[in-house]
């Protein structure tokens, strides 16, 4: 299963991400949890060991230069456009088990199309991991699903798009519905998240015509609660944690 979670930013993407990770990790799948949205907090989210250390591969500033033949923070000139990176999933991810993340980073400059060493360590890692990796990928995305491209988005099993109550969530699961069409994906599920009762779940429904939800998360103070800890969700017994769970059993249909 290949999972892309998009979705306006603070609806609970990383939390989904999060649970979903070690849902199926601890469920004896190995899981490669990608944090390519550029607020990176997946790895805290997780409670990974050493959360601490992990450097975004944008910052690998060594790395990219020897992969690509230039130096970071550099325009122009010659470099690599597809450069060796199948090896870096099994040498530069935090590991916990099962388990493994990395955090892609941004590139802090120029415009979205920078054609820079840094982009293109980017852009290679992704395509690598979309096609060429064989577990489990959750990939916590930026409000859009701008990493993936042509060439890749049709190797993803689904794109989830968060969704609170409230029209701007909506807006932006419509822009994500949008491209992801152009970009040949099928499958583009909603799960409803801080949901206060029926008539939330009444507006979403109503509001989202055109959409499947995969399930509803209940606003619990418990998870709140483990951010403040830095605890996993994956150790709360609560309202929230029994939804996710059974989203996460119904995206694979257990």
């Amino acid at each position: 299963m290949k999972i892309a979670i998009s979705g306006k930013g603070g609806v609970g993407k990383t939390t989904l991400s999060a649970f979903l990770s070690r849902y199926y990790s601890n469920n004896g799948h190995a899981v490669l949890a990608v944090d390519a949205d550029p607020d990176a907090n997946l790895a805290e989210a997780i409670a990974m060991p050493d959360a601490d250390k992990a450097v975004p591969l944008s910052e690998m500033k060594k790395l990219i230069e020897e992969r690509t033949g230039s130096k970071p923070g550099t325009m122009g000139g010659f470099f690599k456009l597809n450069p060796r990176v199948d090896d870096l999933p099994d040498t530069i991810a935090l590991k916990d088990g099962n388990l493994r993340l990395i955090t892609m980073g941004t590139v802090k400059k120029g415009g979205a199309g920078c054609v820079c060493p840094e982009s293109v360590m980017l852009k290679a890692m992704i395509t690598h991991l979309v096609i060429a990796r064989d577990e489990f990928i959750i990939m916590d995305m930026e409000a859009g699903i701008e990493h993936l491209g042509r060439g890749t988005s049709g190797f993803m099993d689904m794109i989830l798009v968060v969704v609170e109550p409230g029209k701007r969530s909506l807006e932006t699961a419509n822009r994500v519905k949008q491209l992801a069409s152009d970009l040949g994906v099928k499958d583009i599920r909603l799960v409803g998240n801080k949901i206060r009762g029926k008539d939330d779940i009444d507006f979403l429904k109503k509001n989202a015509s055109g959409f499947n939800f995969s399930g509803f998360i209940p606003y619990d103070q418990a998870i709140i609660t483990a951010d403040i800890e830095g605890k996993g969700l994956h150790d709360m017994n609560s309202e929230a944690f029994s939804a996710l769970e059974q989203i996460a059993k119904n995206l694979i249909g257990d």
